[in-house]
């Protein structure tokens, strides 16, 4: 079995390691973008245009699916990338978890990059899935480009900022950014209320790993030896590891304690 996925940056690494607990005989192909990082001011065709790259460059080595691990790139790219991909290569995206937050009944936050947050795509998110449960958009300034380069102390400030904006009543956040989902436990410290209920969190990557293994027939094998592989591409290009600030995540190490040598 093997499974691509792609995003301008490390913020793959959280579906990622989600694959890699699902099936751990799975060869996995990381394309990563270091030449055009960040993403975000980017326009909608330039995204395209990239995330095409991105992806033909991952087909090449002939995965069986390809995750979008990333909601900026899902936004503007997915459809392009389905129209050129499928259906010989499933393409899944990357949506915020804006559903099961709300299912849980008290008010949320949805923390996201600026330019999501308050965009036609994640307002049309809570209209169709929100189910009138109170929801708060958070625009989260610099936290994205702050983890993709393990920067501590801008990754604590911009923590702090979105934090800051978010209201006391909230009981769940959705991180809908996945580079969020790398400093998961940093944003419930920051957000969780002295006397409140212990909060929330919903990321994607789970679920986005689950969805890729339905869409190719396969079934979760956790206990499975941990015989996958692992390429990385960076911009096309053949890498022999992850950008060094990938190491100072939980989710980059797993990759490697639990990756044969190749």
């Amino acid at each position: 079995m093997k499974i691509a996925l792609l995003d301008s940056g490390i913020g793959l690494l959280a579906a990622t390691a989600a694959v890699r607990r699902l099936r751990p005989d799975a060869d996995l192909v990381l394309s990563l973008d270091p030449d055009g990082m960040p993403w975000g001011p980017r326009t909608p065709d330039d995204i395209i245009g990239r995330a095409l790259t991105l992806a033909e460059a991952a087909a090449a080595h002939g995965p069986e699916a390809l995750i979008i691990g990333c909601n900026t790139a899902t936004v503007h790219a997915l459809t392009a990338l389905r129209a050129r991909l499928e259906p010989d290569l499933p393409v899944i995206g990357t949506v915020p978890a804006i559903k099961p937050a709300a299912s849980g009944g008290g008010p949320f936050a949805i923390w996201a990059t600026p330019a999501t947050t308050g965009s036609p795509y994640q307002r049309g998110l809570l209209d169709e899935f929100a189910d009138g449960v109170p929801a708060t958009e958070v625009p989260c300034h610099g936290l994205a480009e702050a983890v993709e380069h393990a920067d501590e102390a801008a990754i604590d400030a911009a923590v702090a900022a979105a934090a800051a904006l978010t209201p006391e009543d909230v009981t769940t956040v959705v991180l809908g950014c996945t580079h969020y989902e790398l400093v998961a436990e940093r944003i419930r410290a920051a957000v969780q209320r002295p006397g409140r209920p212990p909060l929330v969190l919903h990321g994607s990557a789970g679920a986005v790993a689950a969805q890729a293994l339905r869409r190719i027939g396969a079934q979760p094998a956790p206990e499975a030896v941990a015989t996958g592989t692992l390429t990385v591409l960076l911009s096309g290009r053949e890498g022999s590891a992850l950008p060094t600030p990938a190491l100072a995540y939980a989710e980059a190490r797993l990759l490697y304690t639990a990756t044969p040598a190749r």
